[in-house]
């Protein structure tokens, strides 16, 4: 099972990123974004589930969406309007008959 995300990156406040995860090893029901700021609990950020339905924190609606291909196994999150409070390293997640599989974090940096 592999979740091999990538995007990351450093950019100004108001900025975009786009990451993305590519998924391998298991039939993922759901795929999906969290991320952990220094000092902080890992969040959910959004998820998509197979079918489409989406799920967002509620700092981020508005400004990220999260969408999926389900053909490459790939979920992706347009990051706009980004905040220094964005900053934070996300990891990619994927959900699979009850289990939470992870993948590496990629480093997000927001300067103000």
């Amino acid at each position: 099972v592999q979740l091999q995300a990538s995007g990351g990156g450093s950019v100004q406040a108001g900025g975009s990123l786009r990451l993305s995860c590519a998924a391998s090893g298991r039939i993922f029901t759901t795929l999906g974004w969290y991320r952990q700021a220094p000092g902080k609990q890992r969040e959910l950020v959004a998820a998509i589930t197979s079918g489409g339905s989406t799920n967002y924190a509620d700092s981020v609606k508005g400004r990220f969406t999260i969408s999926r291909d389900n053909a490459k196994n790939t979920v992706y999150l347009q990051m706009n309007s980004l905040k220094a409070e964005d900053t934070a390293v996300y990891y990619c997640n994927g959900g699979s008959y009850g289990r939470d599989y992870w993948g590496q974090g990629t480093l997000v940096t927001v300067s103000s």
